[in-house]
């Protein structure tokens, strides 16, 4: 972790966490995206945080909007760790109308309506994150850049291949990393130069310098659109703007580079399992970039019975949170969150058990996510007939099921 903090001191971070999450349902029914659980005790705002706090970014507004008290107790507890009398803070921020009678109706006017709490703070640049992605980056080495190429606008962008582009936001370079276009969701995308099977896609990632954010927010408040970075602000900011994309420098330290949106319950689920292997593909345990939240108070895990009493409490290549106790039941590549139980006889296979789940004696899962707090009944099957399980709870596409306590009332 860098320690030197000189250059990061007029920087100002702007976390985007305001979203519906609406591809996310149900499990931001009662919650923000960014507070939904992950990794068994992290919230998924934890990553981006964390990244701030291991990139010495210490100055830190968080745009909520969409049910955030979940969200804002979270950062309350878990972030209320910054030193105020060195100018140092994480803050939430929730709509004001300080400029007009709406909510924020985009990613951009989210900033504009905000723009009075920017120019208090007077940062030389602006980073703006979204709150909802996984991934590992030191923001130092993208604003360096920033600085170094004299840049209006930097986006961080990830290498894709030609045929995921239709997922993202496609950045056109030219030699020197100057963006010359950008295409929202193309089918035919241009390609990286000097490559022929590699596009350039945004991660919704930007610095900007303050006047020019200033400008590009207040500009696009006079115009009808989605008011939103990617789809009005970045196109237009082209013809006039010095914009430059900044090639994502993967903390995680694997191959291939690691960069999630956990927009739908299939990717939340993958994101999930990525954290389960021997060598796990999202690494929680890295010392070199620690990943912080609230801990909870409880007691270690606990793994109950043995063969002799012809039942096990076996967790095999999981994630297992404080509180937890395996009673005499299997788990095999699973996420518990705190303080769930797994009775007697049970078995869950893939499955993501959030804070507080019981799953009852000879119960089977299979590629579940349960809510927290939900009880499985003994001898339930869920995750083996997706006919069946999509008769009483959520199933996607990819036959991922998700359970809540109102499924069983």
């Amino acid at each position: 972790m860098n320690t030197s903090l000189g250059d990061m001191r007029n920087v100002l971070v702007m976390v985007l966490a305001g979203g519906q999450g609406e591809r996310l349902h149900p499990l931001t029914r009662n919650r923000a995206k960014p507070a939904v659980p992950f990794g068994g005790i992290y919230r998924i705002i934890d990553i981006s945080l964390s990244n701030c706090l291991n990139s010495q970014c210490r100055r830190i507004f968080v745009l909520v909007q969409y049910k955030s008290q979940s969200l804002e107790r979270h950062i309350r507890y878990a972030w209320g760790i910054m030193h105020p009398e060195l100018g140092e803070f994480v803050e939430v921020v929730s709509p004001q109308k300080r400029v007009s009678e709406d909510w924020y109706l985009g990613t951009a006017d989210s900033i504009y309506q905000n723009l009075y709490s920017v120019d208090r703070e007077s940062p030389d640049q602006v980073l703006v994150l979204a709150g909802d992605h996984i991934y590992k980056m030191n923001y130092q080495h993208m604003v360096r850049f920033h600085r170094e190429n004299q840049a209006d606008i930097t986006v961080g962008a990830i290498q894709t291949s030609p045929a995921e582009a239709h997922r993202f936001g496609i950045l056109e370079t030219d030699a020197d990393g100057r963006v010359t276009g950008f295409e929202e969701k193309p089918r035919h995308p241009k390609h990286m130069p000097g490559s022929s099977d590699v596009a350039l896609a945004s991660m919704g990632i930007y610095v900007f310098t303050l006047k020019t954010l200033k400008d590009v927010c207040i500009e696009d408040a006079q115009r009808e659109g989605t008011h939103d970075f990617g789809k009005d602000i970045l196109p237009r900011a082209l013809k006039n703007k010095r914009v430059f994309a900044y090639d994502f420098v993967d903390e995680n330290r694997k191959e291939p580079l690691y960069w999630r949106d956990v927009g739908t319950i299939g990717a939340y689920w993958e994101a999930n399992m990525d954290l389960v292997d021997v060598d796990p593909v999202f690494n929680l345990y890295d010392a070199q970039w620690p990943l912080r939240t609230r801990h909870n108070m409880a007691p270690p895990a606990k793994f109950v019975f043995g063969e002799k009493d012809r039942r096990f409490g076996v967790a095999i290549d999981s994630v297992v949170s404080p509180g937890c106790i395996v009673s005499g039941g299997v788990v095999n590549r699973c996420v518990l969150s705190p303080n769930v139980r797994i009775h007697s006889y049970s078995r869950c296979e893939e499955c993501v058990l959030m804070h507080g789940v019981s799953i009852g004696r000879h119960a089977r899962l299979r590629r579940v996510i349960v809510e927290k707090h939900v009880a499985i009944p003994p001898h339930t099957v869920i995750g083996y007939d997706p006919v069946k399980d999509a008769k009483r709870f959520h199933v996607t596409q990819e036959g991922i099921v998700v359970v809540e306590a109102r499924d069983f009332n």
